[in-house]
């Protein structure tokens, strides 16, 4: 049985073509005269939020009683009008699109959150396969309870914490509370970025759709794979459905295998990310290419900033592997887990002698960004001037070990079967 939606490995959808499963998907997903909150991800991921937005301007809107937007944010910062603006392709003012109102997820606000319930420690030793035994709580958005549906409305990529992108991941991290985010987030460093991104299904994963269940209004899914050339695939159904017939063509579409790693990758980053959180990107999509002793530098001369959100902790804690953390736990414990997750996704693997003190890296992560050496030095990163780098020189130069990512952040870097993880020379 074909999947509900279409999608193709070599080709994109026409506007027509997607047109079609658009209005297909929504005539099927019981909408019709509902209030309906739509979820959909921030400026910071490729997305055709515009053609999305007029089409179910035109094939939605007419027959809903309401249509609003939330913006998942995660803990991202949030998006003003010119931004909305900028990301709907049409007027945003005072949070208010031609079609009904816009919001931002209100992360740092406890008022923002309804506590929907509790994952119970038993729960989470068995989707954890037993790496954790506790208790989460459930805390969401309450605008979810204010709506008769919600649509999430987003593209799936492979990710760093929970194997693919999309579906319930809209839900918990896009519009939760604090514990689960950073729960979650914890438990994919230990897995680590580099085991765990591109794969399907994963404990992160089983963790988010448990904890949707929790969630009492009803949830539909138009999941999109997508580039920034086109929309390859456009699926719907349950989150849990669209999100796996979409994951499947995105592990077509977003994954490239090579033959040998590479000594050093360059990995170019499109302005869409504007700080190190969002940019590190350009760190997981590469990191299983790169041989033990290599380097990835992140080439963002654009971004001046470690995080909007987080950069604060960032600067107290600095990068480190994940071994150099749990050798340490007394001393990190308390800080947000998710911090700490970040922190190990970019410094990736390694090891941390805790009776020298001395920790050791698999590869090397420089910034050639707008970042200040010293920082740079501070929170444990390499430092290269962006203006020292032509790109033109990097191009062509796969067979001597060096790979060039023009737009990265988006594709996964992964060797075939059967290849060779040497050293760099």
């Amino acid at each position: 049985m074909n999947p509900p939606g279409l999608g193709f490995a070599d080709r994109y959808l026409s506007p027509a073509e997607l047109e079609g499963v658009v209005a297909e998907g929504l005539q099927a997903l019981d909408l019709t005269g509902r209030r309906v909150l739509v979820i959909v991800p921030d400026g910071t991921r490729t997305m055709p939020l515009p053609q999305m937005h007029t089409l179910l301007a035109r094939h939605l809107a007419p027959r809903v009683a309401a249509m609003d937007y939330l913006i998942a944010l995660g803990t991202h910062r949030p998006m003003d009008d010119a931004a909305l603006s900028r990301h709907f392709g049409v007027p945003v003012v005072q949070g208010t699109l031609p079609t009904g109102r816009v919001f931002n997820h209100g992360w740092m606000e406890p008022s923002t959150f309804v506590h929907l319930g509790t994952l119970t420690a038993k729960t989470i030793h068995r989707l954890t396969g037993g790496l954790f035994t506790q208790e989460v709580p459930v805390r969401l958005n309450r605008l979810v309870l204010e709506y008769d549906r919600l649509l999430i409305l987003g593209p799936v990529f492979p990710h760093e914490v929970v194997g693919f992108s999309g579906g319930n991941k809209y839900f918990f991290p896009g519009i939760a509370g604090p514990e689960i985010i950073h729960f979650t987030h914890w438990l994919g460093a230990m897995l680590t970025s580099r085991r765990i991104i591109g794969t399907a299904p994963t404990p992160v994963r089983a963790v988010i759709d448990a904890a949707a269940a929790f969630i009492p209004t009803p949830a539909a899914c138009l999941a999109l794979v997508v580039t920034h050339e086109g929309v390859a695939g456009c699926f719907y159904g349950t989150p849990q459905e669209a999100w796996q017939s979409a994951s499947a063509l995105s592990a077509q579409v977003h994954i490239r295998y090579v033959e040998k790693p590479f000594r050093r990758v360059l990995s170019v980053m499109p302005t869409l990310y504007d700080d190190l959180w969002t940019a590190a990107k350009g760190m997981y999509k590469v990191e299983p290419v790169v041989a033990d002793g290599g380097e990835v530098i992140i080439y963002a001369p654009h971004i001046r900033e470690v995080s909007y959100s987080h950069g604060a902790l960032l600067d107290e804690i600095g990068y480190h592997t994940r071994d150099y953390f749990l050798k340490q736990w007394e001393r990190f414990k308390d800080y947000p887990w998710g911090i700490l997750a970040h922190s190990t996704h970019v410094k990736g693997a390694g090891q941390y002698d805790a009776a020298t003190g001395i920790e050791t890296p698999r590869i090397r992560v420089t910034l050639a960004t707008g970042i200040p050496e010293e920082r740079c030095r501070r929170l444990n990163l390499g430092y290269l001037d962006p203006a020292s780098i032509q790109l033109a020189e990097w191009e062509g130069r796969e067979a001597e070990g060096l790979l060039l990512v023009p737009r990265a952040g988006e594709i996964l870097y992964r060797l075939r079967e059967g290849g060779i993880m040497e050293p760099a020379t």
